[in-house]
């Protein structure tokens, strides 16, 4: 051994602070620190074992690259002088323990972790680097009893050559070789070819590391024979096999204290090294566990430190029937692509833009698995994670599964946030939902534990509609809306919502256009949407394709990927894990059971616990390890059907484990917490609840992180079901559902009720032949679909109220006449809610036929009015208001003429000023014919504004205000008063309507008329309510597009929409940009909704919009407004038309043809806006002005235009001198600077005082036109 190297090697180590060793007195600390005889924590032996593993990798990865490159120290010829302990020193950074001083030389024999840094052999300078695992540092502290740790973590090792040092001389002997080459010698006849040489090499490498491995892990001498001494050649091998296999057997490695992984691989080495070259298959040829090259050595070794507790360390366990195999719960074997691509997707969404991720593949090939892997990551960086499972059985609509979903998100938000926090997020719940609150509550009723106002706005019983004037607006679309507003509040980009449905095969178009809106929304909802469905059950028409293409057309980032079955490695790595067997060793059995699962990980899990309920597989433990018999499992008969397995394994289950897991699998994927509260009350069913803890014990069942108990995958649910005959299915399903009913009977059960109704349905074949019994289960669906509707779940509630429906007998509108039109009604309501419409109108028209008075049908029939105006079927709402009208009793004029409506007017205002007042407003309409009536009016006015003349709406108004001061208040009164003050608000009597119009809202208040805000808040600000700040109506009307979406009232929506635009275009609310996205995305949503007359208006003011930014240059989008027949005086877009463009040659300095269009807006005969007159006068002052400085006489007659204009606009500012305060000033500036004799000065001061007027108001165009 050179002196000169291991000093050499001992100044590098000193260098980088650490320090060189040799082996054999690293062994000996190693020993006397752990071998003595003070007992020792766990944690410290175990980490003993991984640093003599850690030098042992070093050593063999140091050999390999020798045996593989001959630039380096050539192994052949030279192995035994190589390979053994006194060639080789320990680089080691020794961590100072506890109570100890760092020193630079270590006392002999220190307590201190040794941090094993690399190898060197001594022989040639050769040195290996190794970077330390994360665990040698930190993981075996003791704990607080001097445990073990729940965990020991591996660290994927690196090694580096860091010295490539010259060759030695080595000049000694060594038997084993002399014996492997007369072995060699006499088998070949003295011609050994180069590779019978390589091969000769590689097999006394393998020994002699198994005898360097033997003495390193014991500290014993490695026990040989002498071979010269033993005479024959074969018999001395056969000995020296046998005595080598009795010292590395189980039994004798445990008393060492060495772990049987290290055993079994110096055995695998010996089994290499002492195996005769010429293997013929006889009781001589090596086995398949044998090492075939150094490198395998080497990864077995890599593994053992990369997770010890699995193949490193010792299992103890006297029980083998039980074994459990260790797969790695938390690894998604063979998929790291595909958890590298949405783990990249998700990065992206946290950027603030919202993306989908849909993967494909049979059940069974790892999608949950695939998407579970993100759910951490989510929650690491701020996010909800919110998760549906779609299911074939279960009634409730899928639209129902994305409601719970987002229902989720309250609880964890009440979780996550602090108190000022929440407080903070509630404050913006509030402010952006005000009186919809309670439409939100409805649908999310986990909201309550945010705040206690939180409550649901529909608190009365639909079935009470025929009485008490409820009808439920909402539809899938408000519903959709609806939710996008919350989700738009929750999320953000430190708070990114992942939104995970699986199964998406057994969603509809309805579920599946929430999920649309909310990735396509362009107005803040940060969301990553990930799909999961079986691409072998989709055909190629499903919904589900076509919502991909809708999705890639809306410019949505969309990824997708399919899941096929794992290759035989990763499938061999995942045995592998599960046995704790080094993958070489596993290999033969992974090929047969990838030959019989074709890689499908879940078949894979089944076919494994089949093979070892059979015994095939079981632990032996003598040898502590799994073993199998390749031949028997051939030999056996074993389905390649996942179902047939699992239907095989649960036949075997005790009769009261089979009748629960049938009873769970008729709930669907997994069962509420509520129900198997109420089925543990029934006699049949007394030990539910225990008999699912052991479900859960025997892997059928786990809880979920919601709280509910559900099956740990689809195809044992089906598995599960597949126990009950077919022919029993639908009895097993009634007599389980009958059972919960006794349990239910009485109680408020609130959602249960759905799942009592979806079992008994099941056995409608039984009920219809008991006439009694059909009567009560029609009012328990009825119930369920009142449940339904309650929740906004529209579709669900249909299916419940048609089963209700098709229960009765067929004389029921004369034996059960009460509850037939309840029923009926309901389901009309239903299905127009779900864009069902010719279904609703079938319905309605059977309870005309059926129903016995006029009174019973007055619910339907203005059912059926809000049918046509959601359809833009006008004329047919206009007449069906009119007829029942006169059923109630009132006068409708085929013709009203304007000379009517002059004289009516007056005669109202003069009533209101007669009888508004406190007394009044306190009393209340008590007669339900009066209330039918002003119902049916406020139909009448919406529907005579779309295609009567103005004055015919503004005459059905004031006899609706008539009838309100007659008879008192109602929730009617509020929009009726606001569409008069609409109607004839101007300065002149602005003191008098402005506080009746304020008054009206505050009543709206108190009848809590969310579902009008939209109608109240565009009648109030097209009328008293633009005497506020025009920056204050343009946020209100976004309020009132928002509330109009949410409750199901699109087309008024959109009216607010496009009054927001024209409030924020024309005070400057916004800069031209941002007013130009709000709109695009008016228009974006429109795609949707289908409103002509609203996109034409916004198109209108959008291409204005355009043109002042760059006349259209780089901001004008192919779609333009249809104005339609512009000579047609009854065109309603005519107004818009000339004021735009009135506005659009204003701007662009064409005064000659901005006057034109002043001239045509001045002389329309349809009343106009009062704020919109006042606007275009201040234009058109601006603009006469304009042209009079470009005469060179001035005209008398414009002269007199301009003193009139004036004099007006003194009359609009003191009413609203935030918003005409800035025009008249600029006005009067531009009008001193025209006159004749002015003062420059003064001149100067008035443009001044416009500036400023403006810049108060923050109107900014106008302060930039001043």
């Amino acid at each position: 051994m050179s002196k000169k190297v291991i000093m050499a090697a001992a100044d590098a180590a000193k260098a980088a602070e650490d320090v060189l060793i040799f082996l054999r007195h690293w062994m000996e600390d190693e020993f006397l620190n752990f071998n003595n005889n003070n007992p020792q924590p766990q944690g410290r032996i175990k980490e003993s074992i991984i640093r003599k593993t850690t030098v042992a990798y070093g050593i063999v990865e140091l050999l390999a690259r020798c045996y593989t490159d001959k630039s380096l120290t050539p192994l052949q010829n030279n192995e035994e002088k190589i390979i053994r302990l006194d060639n080789f020193a320990v680089c080691i950074s020794r961590v100072k323990a506890k109570g100890q001083q760092k020193s630079s030389s270590p006392p002999p024999s220190s307590l201190a972790l040794d941090d094993i840094k690399g190898v060197s052999m001594l022989s040639s300078g050769l040195s290996l680097s190794i970077e330390e695992p994360a665990y040698l540092s930190y993981l075996f502290e003791e704990d607080d009893v001097g445990g073990r740790q729940d965990k020991q973590l591996g660290k994927y090792l690196e090694v580096e050559l860091t010295s490539k040092g010259g060759n030695e001389e080595i000049t000694e002997a060594n038997t084993i070789s002399d014996l492997l080459a007369a072995e060699a010698e006499g088998v070949c006849d003295n011609s050994i070819t180069a590779v019978e040489e390589e091969e000769k090499s590689r097999r006394l490498c393998c020994y002699l590391i198994a005898k360097v491995l033997y003495e390193l892990f014991t500290g014993e001498a490695f026990p040989e024979h002498d071979m010269k001494d033993e005479g024959d050649n074969e018999r001395s091998h056969k000995r020296v096999k046998t005595d080598l296999n009795d010292l590395t057997n189980i039994e004798r490695a445990q008393r060492l204290g060495v772990p049987v992984s290290i055993c079994r691989m110096m055995q695998n080495l010996l089994e290499s090294g002492l195996t005769p070259l010429a293997s013929d298959g006889g009781s001589d040829s090596p086995s398949g566990d044998a090492y075939k090259t150094l490198k395998a050595v080497g990864e077995d070794l890599h593994l053992l430190l990369f997770d010890p507790d699995r193949f490193l360390f010792d299992r103890y366990s006297d029980v083998t029937d039980c074994m459990p195999f260790l797969y790695k719960k938390d690894k998604l074997y063979g998929r790291d692509t595909e958890e590298n691509l949405i783990t990249d997707t998700f990065c992206r969404v946290t950027r603030g833009k919202s993306e989908a991720f849909f993967i494909g593949g049979f059940s069974g090939s790892g999608k949950s698995m695939l998407v579970n892997t993100l759910r951490e990551r989510v929650k690491v960086v701020g996010g909800y994670v919110i998760k549906h499972k779609f299911d074939a059985i279960s009634q409730d609509r899928p639209i129902s599964g994305v409601i719970s979903a987002v229902d989720q998100l309250c609880v964890m938000i009440l979780a996550r946030h602090t108190p000022h926090r929440l407080a903070g997020l509630v404050r913006k719940i509030k402010d952006e939902f005000g009186a919809d609150v309670g439409l939100l509550a409805r649908m999310l009723p986990s909201i309550s534990v945010l705040s206690p106002d939180f409550v649901p706005g529909f608190t009365r019983r639909i079935s009470d509609a025929q009485s008490a004037d409820i009808a439920d607006t909402m539809n899938a679309r408000s519903v959709c809306f609806t939710l996008l507003r919350f989700v738009r509040i929750v999320s953000n980009p430190s708070h990114p919502i992942m939104l995970f449905l699986d199964d998406l095969q057994w969603a509809d178009d309805t579920a599946l256009d929430i999920i649309h809106a909310f990735l396509s929304d362009k107005m803040g909802s940060c969301m990553f949407f990930v799909g999961t469905y079986r691409n072998n059950e989709v055909d190629i028409d499903h919904a589900l394709f076509d919502f991909m293409e809708r999705l890639e057309i809306s410019n949505v980032p969309t990824t997708k990927v399919r899941l096929t079955g794992l290759s035989l490695e990763d499938l061999n790595t995942m045995i592998s894990d599960a046995l704790c067997l080094f993958p070489r060793i596993c290999m033969s059995l992974s090929k047969i059971v990838f030959q019989k699962t074709k890689g499908n990980p879940f078949f894979v899990l089944e076919f494994m616990q089949s093979l070892q309920s059979r015994g095939l597989l079981y632990y032996d433990c003598r040898q502590k390890r799994w073993m199998w018999n390749e031949e028997s499992i051939h030999a056996e008969d074993i389905t390649d059907n996942v179902l047939h397995l699992l239907s095989s394994k649960m036949n075997g289950l005790s009769d009261d484990m089979q009748m629960l897991l049938k009873a769970m699998a008729c709930f669907g994927t997994s069962i509420d917490e509520s129900v198997i509260k109420y089925l543990n009350e029934v006699p049949e069913y007394v030990d539910f609840a225990k008999g699912l803890e052991r479900a859960v014990t025997e892997g059928y069942v786990e809880r979920s992180k919601e709280g509910n108990v559900k099956f740990v995958h689809d195809k044992v649910r089906e598995a599960a079901y597949d126990l009950i005959p077919d022919e029993a299915k639908n009895q097993f399903h009634y007599d389980l559902g009958k059972a919960l009913l006794s349990a239910c009977e009485g109680r408020d059960v609130g959602d249960t009720i759905l799942v009592i109704a979806s079992q008994i349905n099941h056995g409608k074949e039984s009920i219809q032949k008991n006439d009694e019994l059909c009567i009560s289960m029609a009012e328990l669906n009825m119930a369920a679909g009142e449940k339904a509707i309650e929740s906004c779940r529209h579709k669900t509630a249909y299916s419940y109220l048609d089963n209700a429906l098709s229960l009765l007998p067929d004389d029921h509108w004369n034996s059960n006449y009460d509850l037939s039109l309840r029923v009926s009604f309901m389901m009309a309501s239903a299905a127009n809610s779900s864009s069902m419409y010719n279904e609703a109108e079938m319905l309605l028209q059977r309870i005309f036929d059926k129903s016995r008075c006029t009174t019973d049908k007055l619910p339907s029939y203005h059912l059926l009015v809000t049918i046509f105006l959601s359809q833009g079927k006008v004329v047919d709402a206009y007449n069906t208001c009119s007829s029942m009208l006169s059923h109630l009793g009132e006068t409708i004029p085929e013709t009203v003429t304007p000379q009517a409506v002059e004289a009516i007017v007056p005669e109202t205002l003069y009533k209101i000023e007669k009888h508004y007042g406190a007394e009044w407003l306190g009393k209340v309409v008590e007669n339900k014919s009066v209330r039918q009536i002003l119902k049916f009016y406020t139909a009448l006015i919406t529907a005579s504004y779309f295609f009567k003349q103005p004055h015919v709406m503004a005459y059905f108004v004031c006899r609706m205000v008539k009838l309100s001061l007659q008879h008192g208040v109602s929730k009617y009164t509020p929009l009726a008063f606001l569409q008069l003050s609409n109607i004839v608000m101007s300065f002149d009597n602005a003191a008098f309507i402005y506080p009746i119009a304020k008054s009206a809202m505050s009543l709206a208040e108190r009848f809590d008329l969310s579902h009008q805000q939209a109608e109240l808040r565009l009648n109030f600000y097209m009328g008293a309510g633009s005497l506020e700040h025009f920056h204050s109506c343009a946020e209100g009307l976004r309020g009132g597009f928002r509330s109009g979406l949410s409750s199901g009232n699109a087309n008024m929506a959109f009216y607010c929409a496009v009054l927001a635009a024209h409030f924020s275009f024309t005070s400057g609310e916004k800069d031209l940009s941002s007013l130009m996205m709000e709109i695009d995305y008016y228009l974006h949503l429109l795609e949707t909704y289908k409103s002509d007359m609203a996109k034409n208006f916004l198109l209108c003011i959008r291409e204005t919009v355009s043109i002042l930014i760059d006349k259209g240059e780089a901001t004008s989008i192919e779609a333009k407004a249809s104005y339609g027949d512009l000579n047609d005086p009854g065109n309603m877009l005519l107004e818009t038309y000339n004021f735009h463009q009135m506005l659009r040659n204003f701007w662009q300095g064409y005064s000659q043809r901005a006057q034109f269009y002043v001239e045509k807006y001045v002389s329309m005969k349809r009343p106009t806006r009062n704020c919109d007159k006042c606007i275009m006068k201040f234009y058109h002052g601006l603009n006469t002005l304009d042209i009079l400085k470009k005469k060179t006489t001035v005209i008398k007659t414009k002269m007199e235009e301009v003193r009139v204009i004036i004099a007006e606009m003194k009359v609009a500012a003191y009413h609203s001198e935030a918003n005409h305060g800035h025009m008249l000033r600029l006005l009067e500036a531009e009008w001193s600077g025209v006159k004749e004799a002015h003062d420059g000065s003064a001149v100067a001061a008035s443009y001044e005082a416009a500036i400023a007027a403006a810049r108060n108001s923050k109107f900014i165009h106008a302060e930039g036109l001043a």
